[in-house]
């Protein structure tokens, strides 16, 4: 299992906004790309969530823009599951230039749901035994 995972993304001309850097929406996607990357390679497919009927949706984020980044940059969006709850879990995010400025800090609230009836549901022991909790990261 991999406890904090590192998400790279280079950012491209179409995400730069008027003022001239990254638009803010386009952190929102980088959490997201490194979240189920995340998932993904502790053996939780997108494709594993379906055939268990159930998977992960957003309740909230918060971000703390600290810097910019620009058209070209490599960032690194590193992330890890700070708790693990009966139907919901936080996860944390540092967003990162390759060369180790912290641009952004985040985390996310995510709602275990069944698919069917799109509504909340125990997260299943064989979930939670796929992460590793680390409270006091961040």
């Amino acid at each position: 299992m991999i406890d904090i995972f590192e998400f790279r993304h280079r950012v491209t001309a179409d995400e730069i906004d008027e003022l001239g850097h990254a638009g803010n929406y386009h952190y929102v996607k980088w959490l997201q790309y490194a979240a189920v990357a995340h998932t993904t390679a502790n053996s939780w497919t997108p494709e594993r969530y379906d055939k268990l009927g159930a998977g992960w949706v957003v309740r909230s984020h918060n971000i703390v823009y600290l810097k910019p980044a620009f058209e070209r940059d490599t960032l690194v969006i590193r992330t890890w599951v700070a708790n693990m709850k009966p139907v919901t879990s936080l996860r944390r995010y540092e967003i990162t230039t390759e060369a180790g400025a912290l641009l952004a800090k985040a985390e996310t609230d995510w709602a275990f749901v069944n698919r069917r009836n799109q509504r909340p549901t125990r997260i299943p022991e064989e979930v939670k035994a796929g992460f590793i909790v680390l409270p006091d990261t961040q």
